[in-house]
């Protein structure tokens, strides 16, 4: 396995970019398997960025408003919210301590959660219609982001007495909503439920895993595609959408970089242990498909065919690069 210049800063992240999570997550994790001692440019500019929003929060105009769709400003500022205090808290976890600019992140992502309604619990989340990440079922991946957060946070931060109400809602809205949500993103409260003790019951957790393991493809990778929708609320048009993208390229079915680097990093967290062969396999794919000369892994868009030079194009290889990495330094640490 090499780890090229190209993989150790493959370029920079707004906070608006759903790949500056990923990228703040295992960027550290990549220096520490490089014995590097000091954040890199891009790390120092990526939380610099993060931490001046927090403290502008007030007064910084949205990455998005009306002029991008009805209900965008509150999309917006929800998933800013809940990005910001994940990319912070991963920051102070591996300090031990909770910053200023942490709990002000929290403050602000509690002040936007939806207390009333179907949806109590989660945040308003960006809807482009860009799965994974920005669709009409992608607020539980942004509830399941925030968990993520809550479970990363140091100091007991989740025991302090005012959150019991906020966690509550967000707990029940986990466990509520879990069975109903795409593979991909019930990933994602896997990961969540591993730092959250008791955020989803024990049977919805076997189930994730069991699910998991079923869908991983004979050469040992997972597919994007495969774990990205569920029948619930299909019609002819989504179903059709199962198989072709928006600008009618066919969608992919080889294993990707995204879901297999998620899915083992995951796994790894919610204690599957190494000698179990899905997981064997599971790295073996990630080791074996890594681009020897551009040091990143391969994703795909289940919307359109991008260049792949584009900045389009790279957004879901950034996003696979950063989850293989986590997957890979994870596995070097037990």
């Amino acid at each position: 396995m090499a780890w090229p210049p190209a993989t150790r800063d493959h370029g920079t992240f707004c906070v608006s970019c759903h790949t500056a999570v990923p990228y703040a997550l295992a960027r550290p994790a990549l220096r520490a398997a490089l014995g590097e001692v000091s954040p890199s440019e891009n790390e120092r500019k990526l939380l610099d960025n993060v931490t001046l929003r927090v403290r502008l929060w007030q007064t910084a105009a949205p990455f998005y408003t009306e002029s991008s769709g009805a209900g965008k400003t509150l999309q917006s500022r929800g998933t800013e919210s809940i990005l910001n205090a994940l990319i912070l808290a991963s920051t102070d976890a591996r300090s031990g301590k909770l910053s200023d600019n942490t709990r002000a992140a929290f403050d602000h992502m509690w002040e936007l959660q939806n207390k009333t309604g179907d949806q109590r619990g989660a945040w308003a989340w960006l809807n482009f219609g860009n799965e994974p990440f920005e669709a009409a079922d992608s607020q539980y991946y942004g509830a399941s982001l925030a968990a993520v957060a809550v479970g990363t946070a140091p100091e007991n931060y989740r025991t302090a007495p005012k959150l019991r109400s906020a966690l509550m809602l967000l707990g029940d809205y986990m466990r509520r909503e879990c069975d109903r949500q795409p593979l991909i993103h019930q990933v994602v409260s896997l990961w969540a439920s591993t730092g959250w003790r008791g955020l989803l019951a024990p049977t919805q957790q076997k189930t994730i895993v069991d699910n998991i393991l079923d869908k991983q493809q004979p050469d040992g990778g997972w597919s994007l595609s495969s774990l990205g929708w569920t029948w619930m609320g299909s019609n002819l048009r989504s179903l059709v959408n199962l198989w072709i993208r928006s600008n009618d390229t066919p969608m992919a079915a080889k294993s990707d970089g995204y879901a297999t680097g998620l899915i083992v990093f995951v796994l790894e967290q919610a204690g599957v242990p190494n000698a179990d062969a899905h997981m064997q396999r599971g790295r073996s794919w990630l080791v074996r498909n890594q681009n020897q000369s551009e040091g990143q892994w391969p994703g795909y868009s289940m919307v359109n065919r991008r260049d792949p030079s584009s900045g389009t194009g790279r957004f879901m290889n950034d996003a696979a690069t950063a989850y293989a990495v986590l997957a890979l330094t994870a596995t070097d640490c037990r």
